[in-house]
């Protein structure tokens, strides 16, 4: 390594000419301890070898036309440097303030802010000190005061000396000290750079380990909306399994409807279907609207008996308010759909009647139906008023009860009441049982084969609820399969759903020591149609790849199926391999491996 030092300027006066004892710099190399060697291949050029063996190089340049005549060398010649030692006479204040203007802003771009040490040397003893009186200027500016110096080494980053004399104290202790400080620094700083390099080329001939690529990505699967809304409201329109009709008060029939969809929005409904007594409700205004507004014909019946043969004939109500009783498609239409469109119905009813007091009466008496404590605020807001009323939630009251069943299903030894009109609008299959040639159509008792009664009754509660919370992967198992025997599929899509959430959070801990068969689950999953379980699975486990290899349940893949897992297997095969050459070269070079 080398030390290159530059020293610009000259620690003599004008007036005093070239003669007289040697430079700073080389009067510093002839006197340390440390040099070894002493040449001078040139006038301005030093050669010595310092601290056991650094070769150190000094440019001397007691001129400053350099910068003048030459600024391509001047700025080789800065950016070579290591340190850069400025001189001045303190009794020469024309020579530094023409280093202060035109030289050190030189420097300072050559430099372009390269952190290279400097220091700033002010030599001599001042032979006419500034007089302190403001009145007397004879003397002022013969000198270059310490202040001065100091601010010039402040704009320049660098470190002041001030050398009274160039004695061997200065020489040797002061100037010496700060020089040697700086040198040090600097092979420090190219030692550092130097290990950094190698140990870069190091790396860059070391044999690298192999990369591990990411997995493949698991197919994604995407949920179905709900379309519970409108399979209620497509009930109204293809009038299966109804149980109740209205007529108006000449008795002519308006409307075939279903008692189970009427009272899971309204306790006017329950009242009049006796679902509720009057002792039940405690709002007298539901009491006096069932009352004003519907009639029970007493010669037909109000719910259907568990072991009649056949269903009885719809129950025969009649509308008393002729204005209410002709908008009372477009009300049914409403309380189908979600009850939830109040602005769609405000239109309609005014649209056919054309007439703002009975449409003020006729949507008063919709609101005074539909009230439902804890259900809905103030219903007399006025037309801004929103009814919402949500059928997942009031259907839920009657789900496996008893109360308007007009079918029972026998599972397990067990019987689960439920509603035609509910199964029918939520399932084709139902629909097409009910309602086709089957023994079903016109039994009251069902049985159900290949599922168990509590699967079973969580896939009723998804035809009444729309939502399902399975309680593991293997009930959200048997709850998919008995929505494929009934072709639900969106709630075959949540179960899916749920399978790949809970497998997908599973620790690899814990994947590895379950008892769940992963490739069970698959098998059933194609089995029961389920494509897009079924692949997601054979890609979890392609990717578990070294967790499914170790257990028993791996051997039972077919051909096909261990085919793709080891096609899309991860880590891959070359990886591994890979892997296994990298670590018999570490071993074999006895250095310590970075990846095992």
């Amino acid at each position: 390594m080398s030390v290159s030092i530059v020293a610009l300027g000259t620690e003599r006066e004008a007036a005093s000419g070239g003669a007289g004892q040697p430079g700073l710099v080389r009067s510093y190399l002839r006197g340390s301890g440390l040099v070894a060697e002493l040449g001078s291949p040139a006038p301005s050029r030093l050669r010595a070898r310092i601290l056991g063996g650094v070769r150190l190089e000094v440019h001397e340049c007691p001129r400053w036309d350099i910068f003048d005549s030459d600024w391509y060398t001047s700025r080789s010649l800065i950016g070579g440097a290591d340190i850069i030692v400025i001189k001045y006479s303190v009794n020469d204040k024309t020579s530094f303030q023409e280093i202060k203007d035109s030289y050190v802003p030189m420097i300072k771009k050559a430099l372009n802010h390269c952190s290279i040490p400097v220091i700033i040397s002010a030599i001599g003893a001042r032979k006419n000190l500034p007089c302190t009186c403001p009145l007397c200027t004879s003397d002022r500016g013969s000198c270059v005061t310490t202040s001065e110096g100091l601010q010039l080494a402040k704009e320049f980053g660098a470190t002041y000396l001030e050398l009274h004399t160039l004695n061997d104290f200065y020489i040797q202790k002061y100037f010496g000290g700060v020089l040697e400080y700086f040198m040090i620094q600097s092979l420090n700083q190219k030692s550092s750079e130097k290990m950094k390099k190698r140990k870069k080329n190091q790396k860059r001939h070391r044999v690298q380990p192999p990369q591990l690529e990411q997995p493949e990505k698991l197919p994604i699967l995407k949920g179905e909306a709900s379309h519970y809304d409108s399979d209620l409201h497509n009930l109204l329109f293809c009038c299966q399994c109804t149980d109740v009709a209205f007529y108006s008060e000449d008795f002519s029939k308006v409307m075939e409807a279903h008692k189970v969809i009427l009272c899971s929005v309204s306790q006017v409904f329950m009242l009049l279907f006796n679902v509720k007594s009057p002792a039940d409700v405690h709002d007298s205004s539901v009491v006096r609207t069932a009352q004003s507004l519907f009639a029970v014909d007493t010669g037909a019946g109000l719910s259907v008996p568990r072991g009649a043969a056949e269903p009885r004939p719809p129950a025969r109500v009649i509308v008393k308010d002729s204005v209410f009783c002709s908008c009372l498609l477009d009300i049914l239409h409403f309380i189908y759909s979600g009850a939830c469109q109040w602005e769609r119905l405000e239109e309609d009813i005014k649209k056919k009647l054309k007439d703002s007091e009975k449409t003020e009466h006729v949507l008063e008496k919709v609101k005074c139906i539909l009230k439902t404590p804890g259900k809905l605020n103030n219903l007399r807001d006025g037309s801004s008023h929103q009814i919402k009323q949500l059928y997942n939630t009031s259907l839920r009251l009657f789900f496996n009860t008893p109360v308007l069943a007009d079918v029972i299903f026998t599972i397990q030894g067990a019987t689960v009441p439920a509603h035609r009109a509910v199964l029918v609008a939520r399932c084709e299959v139902m629909a097409a049982m009910f309602n086709g040639n089957y023994l079903e159509a016109n039994s009251i008792l069902v049985p159900v084969y290949g599922v168990s009664k509590d699967t079973f009754l969580s896939f009723l509660e998804y035809l009444y609820t729309d939502s399902c919370c399975p309680a593991s992967i293997l009930q959200a198992m048997s709850l998919l399969i008995c929505a494929e025997m009934y072709q639900v599929m969106r709630l075959q899509h949540i179960c899916e759903l749920y399978i790949i959430t809970q497998l997908q959070s599973m620790p690899s801990r814990e994947l590895a020591t379950t008892s769940l068969s992963i490739v069970s689950l698959l098998k059933k999953a194609k089995f029961h149609n389920s494509d897009c379980l079924s692949t997601w699975l054979l890609h979890f486990i392609a990717t578990n790849y070294l967790i499914f290899s170790q257990k028993p349940e791996f051997q039972d893949l077919s051909v096909e199926e261990r085919n793709f897992v080891e096609m899309h297997r991860w880590p891959s095969n070359m990886y591994l391999k890979q892997l296994a050459e990298y670590r018999n070269y570490i071993h074999s070079q006895k250095c310590h491996c970075a990846v095992m």
